[in-house]
């Protein structure tokens, strides 16, 4: 599934489009939500520079006049993902959208269908503020502090692992980044999140916004298919310290790392390194 890394790449990889003047939105099978308006109003549209809050991407558009259009919010699902084409071929069977422009093409492959495109008169507006609503902070957001992650942490009596995967504290540490983050942090994934001190709160915020900067800088994670706009893959899997590596040993004290599952995802941690 792509994650906040693979989506933040994925934003990068499509900065060409901005300026772009929109020919054709065209539709395949439906996806998880309807569009939300009759593709032909988009026409003439102008695109601006996509946006990510989470998972999502906000591609903002605007008459030739300079007039709001609203703009189109993007979601890849758990298999989805964009390429940026010179032209349009005939689509495949997993392409579902293309967003035609005097550029080149925006197309939308997803083989479970779970991804969606989905026209808002804006971000703070339905459809685009429900969907939104339940995001935790971003990561990177400076104004989001080690105290108020310690204050949303106490709130909470499930696992740590299961509190950053639900993604309404912060946004980003799907799977992958959050076993990865919590073994940089010393943190056992079983704790619960009540049990965790300011001091340990702050090294691990730290954590999993050096985590995900480093995935981000490496392409994001391709564990099956994923690849950017431009067809590369992502290279973090390679450099994960503890994610996949069950049995062998932790880079830090040398015991085996352990597999368990949590809300049946697979964790991976180091028992001699990771304190409850």
């Amino acid at each position: 599934m792509p994650e906040l890394p693979e989506v933040e790449v994925t934003r990068r990889s499509v900065s060409a489009l901005a300026g772009a003047q929109l020919r054709a939105l065209e539709l395949g099978k439906p996806l998880r939500w309807p569009l939300g308006i009759d593709p032909a109003e988009l026409t003439g549209c102008v695109a601006g520079e996509f946006l990510r809050r989470g998972k999502y991407l906000w591609l903002p558009l605007s008459r030739p006049d300079g007039r709001s259009a609203g703009g189109l919010l993007w979601h890849l699902g758990m298999s989805g993902s964009l390429a940026w084409l010179p032209r349009a071929g005939p689509p495949g069977k997993h392409d579902h959208v293309d967003l035609l422009t005097d550029r080149g093409v925006l197309r939308l492959t997803d083989p479970r269908r779970f991804g969606a495109v989905v026209w808002s008169p804006a971000l703070d507006q339905a459809p685009a503020a429900g969907l939104l609503a339940g995001l935790g902070a971003e990561p990177f957001d400076e104004r989001f502090t080690a105290a108020d992650f310690h204050r949303a942490l106490q709130q909470r009596r499930c696992a740590v692992k299961q509190a950053l995967l639900a993604g309404d504290i912060v946004v980003g540490a799907g799977n992958i980044y959050a076993s990865d983050a919590l073994f940089e942090a010393g943190i056992d994934p079983r704790t619960p999140c009540d049990r965790i001190g300011p001091v340990r709160a702050a090294r691990l915020l730290a954590a999993i916004r050096r985590v995900l900067g480093e995935a981000i800088a490496a392409g994001g994670s391709t564990l099956r298919d994923f690849k950017d706009a431009h067809g590369s893959v992502g290279q973090y899997q390679g450099q994960a310290r503890v994610y996949g590596r069950a049995g062998e040993a932790c880079p830090r004290c040398g015991a085996p790392i352990r597999r368990i599952v949590q809300g049946q995802r697979a964790t991976y941690f180091c028992p001699g390194c990771q304190r409850r």
